[in-house]
């Protein structure tokens, strides 16, 4: 029988002793723990689900990596590159690379009789990845893109839906500007809201034939390729591979390619987010310490409470040995129980919230209109093994006290 375990057993499901201070003590160090744990849980999640969120919508309007000409034109026009399928084929060879997609820019105006606002009219073919955009619709239907020919239909954010007074099937005028100005007069299919206002307030989707006329491209020539990857952590490497394409391709013909990652065109924002991981590790770090505080406290009173126990049982020949590991098991008992407790609040609440959404949030300052959630158990267990390791670690000096305590002067002290 291991004796410092069955008698750590005995007073904490017997603690309830109305003349003691046990079972207040176990309870608020049982309540400190769960806390902790469940507070720690609940934010990793959200910074994981929120990082996940605007990253998914960062590359879906842009890709993990672009291939596309640096040079500007005098109009601050984006200048093509040449893009076959030929070369296409050559960029899906790369392992981790799972779809491609031209695209065409051309800066405009958009128009209705009232007001007007500055527009980037994206084109795409039938390489287009429509997920996405289907998506984010909040009014309409995506029909597709063609190559071949002008569909005159555009889809607009719900910002410029509310500027300038548009619906689903509304007709309005596009101006662009070259050495003469241009018209079209498209009409809107769908209105999509990703909730970033930096490529809401701007971007216009339509076919890619109408881009190319309007920028005066050939067939095969576009403003560049978003390239979609299967995995973010390999992003490094797979652009070091695609920039060896890109500089193969530049032998080859006589166009300046470069490739780029989301992370390098739009470093402010994942500068941002890579902030969240240096939050997240202060709050770990600030309620691991509560934690561990409570639990000291707890077993400081629980040491004190039991003094004549424990001179009792030196008394009988116990070591202060297993006295500590006596004092140790219970708190390992206090722990089990916090953990588990903290789990059941913290992952329960997780996915209250990733089920119904019901805590709210400004879209317009967050990028998105809900707190989001990430549910990660290989970040949840690391988390519930730290808390347990480092709690019992930081117990182990205090459980010293019991050294402290002699038995002559512990049986008489009431």
């Amino acid at each position: 029988m291991n004796l410092p375990f069955t008698l750590a057993w005995r007073i904490y499901m017997h603690g309830d002793d109305s003349k003691r201070i046990s079972r207040p003590a176990i309870r608020i160090a049982t309540l400190g723990v769960a806390l902790g744990v469940a507070v720690m849980l609940i934010s990793v999640a959200v910074v994981i689900g929120f990082k996940r969120e605007i990253q998914q919508k960062v590359v879906g309007m842009n890709g993990h990596i672009q291939v596309f000409n640096d040079q500007i034109s005098q109009e601050y026009e984006s200048l093509p590159i040449l893009m076959n399928d030929s070369m296409i084929a050559e960029i899906m060879k790369v392992k981790g690379i799972t779809h491609c997609q031209r695209y065409c820019n051309k800066p405009g105006m958009l128009k209705t009789d009232d007001s007007f606002d500055g527009i980037i009219l994206r084109g795409y073919g039938t390489d287009f990845d429509k997920q996405f955009l289907e998506k984010h619709l909040v009014e309409g239907r995506f029909e597709g893109f063609t190559d071949s020919t002008s569909s005159n239909k555009i889809y607009i954010s719900q910002i410029l839906a509310n500027r300038l007074n548009l619906k689903v099937g509304s007709k309005v005028y596009t101006y662009f500007f070259d050495k003469n100005v241009r018209t079209r007069h498209p009409e809107v299919a769908g209105i999509y809201n990703t909730n970033i206002k930096e490529f809401d307030e701007a971007s216009v989707f339509t076919d890619i034939h109408t881009v190319r006329k309007l920028c005066g491209f050939s067939e095969d020539e576009c403003s560049g390729v978003e390239i979609h990857i299967d995995d973010f952590q390999q992003l490094d490497n797979i652009d070091y591979q695609v920039s060896n394409l890109a500089a193969k391709f530049r032998e080859a013909h006589p166009y300046p390619y470069n490739a780029k990652t989301i992370q390098q065109i739009f470093a402010p924002m994942f500068s941002w987010l890579s902030l969240l991981d240096t939050n997240i590790w202060v709050i770990l770090a600030l309620m691991t310490v509560v934690a561990s505080f409570t639990m000291i406290s707890g077993l400081l009173i629980i040491i004190l409470e039991k003094t004549q126990f424990i001179g009792t049982m030196k008394a009988l020949g116990a070591t202060n040995g297993l006295l500590r590991r006596l004092f140790l098991n219970l708190s390992i008992f206090i722990i089990g129980k916090g953990v588990i407790l903290g789990n059941l609040f913290g992952i329960g609440f997780i996915y209250l919230q990733k089920y119904t959404g019901f805590i709210k949030l400004d879209a317009e300052n967050y990028y998105v209109d809900r707190v989001p959630v990430e549910v990660n158990w290989a970040y949840f267990g690391a988390i519930n093994i730290s808390t347990v390791i480092i709690s019992v670690f930081v117990l182990i000096l205090p459980s010293y006290l019991v050294s402290r305590i002699h038995p002559a002067k512990s049986i008489r002290f009431e």
